[in-house]
């Protein structure tokens, strides 16, 4: 199911928009059907756009700085699993700014070539994460050997392609469809509670969007292994009336005892939330914007 985009935000995407092509070309980690194209349809609504499908969050970093699409989305959180960290870092470490987040209920799906039995399967390929969510189902097939791949949508595709009998792969209902194949069992991850985040990406080297409604930002910043250190940085941004709706830390390698973190925040009055960043540099290291944005909606598949 698609989710109608609000006016507020179909006004932003046009002012996002009205210098590129009227076919965005949007890149995604994964192949077609998977669940990072499912994002990028329900952000985008009724916008025209295309699809370009990359193996790995590198690839599809990669793809935008060579210009071969205009905007990525890339999952950085799962409500189950957790950060994704190493996305964390090709953020920050590329010249990309968030503009946008949406987050989508992930429903997980066994497929197979049409004709199949749960019972005839003795292999199932998909995505490490969502073999993990869906443990509980194949402990009722105790029979079934799990395997991992690359992607969700990609072990679709393989199955139709190669004509692989006796095989399924977990996946969403939008890759079934696009591959031919059959929904086996429908809803199989184990927890219905099941979402993940994304982001939408784009080249900092393009003209900074205009967003009206801005109302939360992703911050990077390094602080030094001491005491209170950390705890300067909450209160300012307490006293400022920010709202911290996240916080995630990892070691700088090569810097003993330092770490850089990533926040997320919330705020009411722009003008007040960079006042709070002026605060809080002095006791900061690097502190810099990863992307200031409107809250993402919530959608379902």
């Amino acid at each position: 199911m698609i989710k109608k985009l609000s006016g507020q935000r179909k006004n932003n995407l046009s002012q996002m928009n009205n210098t590129i092509s009227s076919i965005k070309r949007i890149a995604i980690q994964g192949g077609l059907g998977a669940f990072h194209e499912i994002a990028a349809l329900n952000y985008f609504g009724d916008e025209p756009i295309e699809i370009v499908p990359t193996n790995t969050f590198k690839d599809l970093f990669q793809s935008l700085k060579k210009a071969k699409a205009d905007y990525g989305i890339t999952a950085i959180e799962n409500s189950l699993a957790g950060s994704i960290l190493p996305n964390y870092t090709l953020l920050r470490e590329s010249n990309m700014q968030i503009i946008g987040e949406i987050y989508l209920r992930i429903k997980q799906n066994l497929v197979a070539l049409p004709g199949q039995k749960i019972e005839e399967i003795k292999e199932v390929f998909s995505h490490p994460m969502a073999i993990l969510q869906c443990q509980m189902f194949f402990d009722q097939y105790p029979h079934i050997r799990l395997i991992d791949s690359i992607d969700t949508a990609l072990s679709a595709k393989r199955i139709k392609e190669e004509h692989l009998q006796y095989t399924a792969a977990i996946a969403s209902k939008l890759a079934a469809g696009k591959y031919g194949l059959e929904i086996l069992s429908e809803g199989i991850e184990t927890n219905k509670m099941n979402y993940t985040r994304f982001l939408l990406v784009k080249d900092k080297n393009g003209r900074k969007p205009h967003i009206d409604g801005v109302n939360k930002a992703s911050l990077h910043f390094a602080l030094a292994h001491k005491i209170g250190s950390l705890s300067k940085i909450l209160s300012i941004l307490s006293y400022y009336d920010i709202n911290l709706t996240k916080i995630q830390s990892m070691p700088i390698i090569g810097q003993e005892w330092e770490y850089q973190f990533y926040a997320d925040v919330m705020f009411d009055d722009y003008a007040i939330y960079q006042q709070s960043l002026t605060a809080i540099k002095p006791f900061t290291s690097g502190l810099g914007v990863l992307g200031e944005y409107i809250k993402g909606e919530t959608v379902f598949e």
